[in-house]
């Protein structure tokens, strides 16, 4: 079982900053990809950004410049550093973790979700 636990969401000013956080437990291998998505009321979950145990990292179009992603892999948490938030940043924010265990298959494991609220 696979854990994945999601903080640091509120409400925030347009221009302002938020930094979520999300820490993964259980079985979790040494190769996995870890990112954020969200979710805006009458939309598809969308990617905001991944990043792989590696480093690499990947961006939606929307959101780069603005947001940066971050890991620790000692204690297997992913950061999400949002800065200059619009209005349309607004949505549950999901963590995602991604990974190839035995019997070597892709796993995909998911947060609660954390609202971010950006409003005047």
């Amino acid at each position: 079982q696979v854990q994945l636990v999601e903080s640091g969401g509120g409400l925030v000013q347009p221009g302002g900053s938020l930094r979520l956080s999300c820490a993964a437990s259980g079985t979790i291998f040494s190769i996995n990809t870890m990112g954020w998505y969200r979710q805006a009321p009458g939309k598809q979950r969308e990617l905001v950004a991944t990043i792989t145990s590696g480093g690499s990292t990947n961006y939606a179009d929307s959101v780069k410049g603005r947001f940066t992603i971050s890991r620790d892999n000692a204690k297997i948490t992913v950061y999400l550093q949002m800065n200059s938030l619009k209005p349309e940043d607004t949505a549950v924010y999901y963590c995602n973790l991604e990974q190839y265990g035995p019997p070597k298959t892709k796993y995909d494991y998911w947060g609660q979700g954390t609202q971010v609220t950006v409003s005047s």
